[in-house]
């Protein structure tokens, strides 16, 4: 009887108590918690990491349910109790894109922002799905004849003022004027290169500067993200946004970057972004990253949704501006 006293006692040593079962759990809640809430201290000299990580923010929370059901499964105080940092985080960072946008007001603008994709084989029924949604302005990438002829003609009922450069354009209800280029060419890119336009609306709650813009694509690479271009492109576009003396800026763009990538700073540092809404865009079969933006000055994106797909590799992105 002693020795099975003491083959129990022994046995009971063994086993990890309550208090030290799940550490590794809780270390790895609490690194990916730093992860999410200092993400900008992650380098980005070396392949752009940083970058890489920003483009993916949001899903750091998948490895948080991942470990909220091991701490469930081995009956973790300390797991538990460590899975509370990085949910608040979460939560604060992108909580609030979760709650609904709320009702739309009488001088509201809606918008849409599409790459249609030069290799859409529909793009009659691309610009049909987008009239219906019965936006005020629509801004469109990828633009190459004869689609841009079909487009044109598609909207036109619709939409009587619209303005091309290059293979970006932008269709309005509303009269535009002051229509021109935008030279966002990165050095590096040699040849005919043109995806940037702007032009002001005059809408009834007065005039807006409207961008349109498509940024260099950004690779995934083995040794990193290859957005060095595409940076490039973001400085001159943001500078060219702090020269502007309308008041109020809309941006709609295929920025090849989400809201968080620093790759972007020049243009988040000096619009606002969407208030309520993922509306991850892309790719379109399966969206993991919101790529296609609206931004404001002075106006408030309130809601970001996507539209149903197209014939295009992304989804249509609308956005309800509120006007100050």
């Amino acid at each position: 009887m002693a020795g099975a006293g003491r083959d129990a006692r022994a046995a009971s040593k063994a086993r990890p108590t309550w208090r030290a079962r799940g550490r590794l759990t809780a270390v790895l809640a609490v690194l990916t918690a730093g992860a999410m809430m200092f993400h900008g201290a992650v380098p980005n000299s070396a392949g752009r990491v940083g970058s890489l990580v920003e483009s993916f923010l949001p899903w750091l929370g998948l490895p948080v349910v991942a470990l909220l059901a091991v701490a469930l499964l081995r009956r973790s105080a300390v797991a538990l109790a460590a899975l509370l940092l990085p949910t608040a985080v979460w939560t604060y960072l992108f909580g609030g894109l979760l709650l609904p946008g709320g009702e739309p007001g009488p001088d509201d603008l809606l918008v849409v922002q599409h790459n249609v994709s030069d290799e859409n084989p529909d793009p009659a029924g691309t610009a049909r799905a987008l009239a219906a949604a019965a936006p005020d302005l629509i801004a469109l990438q990828e633009l190459v004849p004869p689609a841009l002829a079909v487009y044109e003609e598609v909207l036109a009922s619709a939409y009587p003022y619209h303005e091309v450069r290059g293979t970006v354009g932008l269709w309005s209800r509303h009269p535009l004027t002051d229509a021109g280029p935008l030279d966002i060419k990165p050095q590096g890119i040699a040849g005919p290169w043109s995806r940037g336009l702007r032009a002001v609306v005059r809408t009834p709650r007065g005039e807006i500067a409207a961008y349109v813009a498509h940024l260099p694509s950004v690779r995934v690479r083995a040794t990193g993200l290859a957005s060095a271009s595409r940076d490039e492109s973001a400085v001159l576009l943001g500078r060219a946004v702090a020269r502007e003396r309308t008041e109020r800026v809309v941006l709609l763009g295929d920025l090849n970057g989400t809201a968080d990538d620093r790759g972007l700073a020049p243009l988040t540092s000096r619009l606002d972004t969407a208030e309520r809404g993922f509306a991850f865009s892309f790719p379109a079969a399966f969206p993991v990253a919101r790529i296609d933006q609206v931004m404001t000055r002075s106006a408030t994106v309130r809601h970001l949704r996507t539209l149903p797909a197209t014939g295009s590799d992304h989804l249509p992105v609308a956005g309800r501006v509120t006007l100050r």
